[in-house]
């Protein structure tokens, strides 16, 4: 007699989509690695068959993660060549393409729900870090003209690297140096200009021994066993993980230093990463008296996380930012 289904041995599946991310993500689907590997040939020699089944890649192996990020960026973006130096941080493309998706939305929110395109439409990376990844698809999708900062001069000069290799960034893309380590909008916006948007992947732990422990943790994970001594080319450098006070005090002084610059960004926002740290900053918003805060949520996997959004304009000035900035941007 045939078994009935329940008694039949399950084999392991992944979702066929990955549902949490944004509609518009393209990064969605279960990565095709014949597709990918057609358009980076090196990316061959890390794909392997997984427990479910599945072609994938080892992600605790910072070589193959760098290579897959070759070739997302290749295949989905038309970036031709991208890289980063040796110890600096390889971020998830589709989690970052998620950030650019939300807060497109809610440009769009108030251009009558068509979102702004083309290259007035100016946006701030607080961080671009070495991988320039937020211009780079933000720029591809819709067409927006970047300004990213760093405190860190090789981070820079990486940036700048990609976009002298990658033509259509050209005049999109312009990389600031900042100075100041403690200023965030000081020193980086000059006196009269104009910005849509900023967007921020604050430093996430509050000092170097807590930066390294969570590298630790994420490759242990990811072999499933203890893993004691960090991989090189997997964190990131000390400046993108930590900083003294960790994500709270880093967007805390974010959020008081934008009051300055009310008048000269429509949307301010920023990546929270913790649940627990979205009382400190509703505190730090209502004490600079933000007009308006936006809380999107984001996922990927089973990591959940949102972007908090806030404005200073009044409603009135808000109409005439969109009208005289966003009509006919294209």
């Amino acid at each position: 007699m045939p078994k009935s289904i329940s008694m039949l041995p399950k084999k392991k599946t992944h979702p066929p989509e990955k549902a949490k991310l944004h509609p518009r993500n393209r990064h969605r689907e279960r990565y095709n690695f014949t597709e990918l590997i057609a358009g980076c040939p090196a990316l061959a020699q890390f794909v392997k068959v997984n427990a479910y089944d599945d072609e994938s890649i080892d992600f605790a192996n910072p070589a193959a993660v760098k290579m897959l990020n070759q070739a997302l960026l290749r295949h989905f973006y038309g970036i031709e060549q991208w890289d980063i130096p040796p110890n600096y941080l390889c971020p998830p493309i589709p989690g970052r393409a998620d950030y650019i998706h939300h807060i497109a939305d809610l440009l769009a929110a108030y251009n009558d729900g068509v979102i702004p395109d083309g290259k007035r439409i100016k946006c701030l990376d607080i961080g671009v870090g070495a991988n320039c990844v937020y211009p780079l698809i933000g720029s591809k999708e819709y067409g927006w003209s970047f300004i990213g900062t760093d405190i860190d001069a090789v981070s820079l000069a990486s940036a700048n690297r990609i976009i002298a290799a990658n033509s259509f960034l050209r005049g999109l893309v312009e990389c600031r140096l900042q100075t100041h380590p403690k200023a965030v909008f000081r020193g980086v916006l000059q006196p009269g200009e104009l910005i849509d948007l900023s967007i921020c992947n604050p430093p996430f732990h509050a000092s170097r021994a807590e930066a390294q422990a969570g590298t630790l943790r994420k490759l242990s994970n990811l072999k499933t066993r203890k893993i004691t001594q960090p991989t090189l080319n997997f964190g990131g450098q000390n400046r993108e993980l930590w900083c003294e006070g960790g994500a709270e005090t880093f967007v805390g002084n974010m959020i008081r230093e934008s009051r300055e610059f009310g008048k000269s960004c429509f949307w301010f926002s920023t990546l929270i990463a913790k649940q627990a740290s979205l009382k400190s900053v509703y505190a730090a918003l209502k004490a600079a008296r933000a007009v308006a805060v936006k809380t999107i949520p984001m996922g990927q996997g089973n990591k959940l996380s949102r972007i908090v959004a806030w404005t200073f304009l009044p409603p009135e000035q808000q109409k005439d930012w969109a009208y005289t900035r966003w009509r006919g941007s294209a």
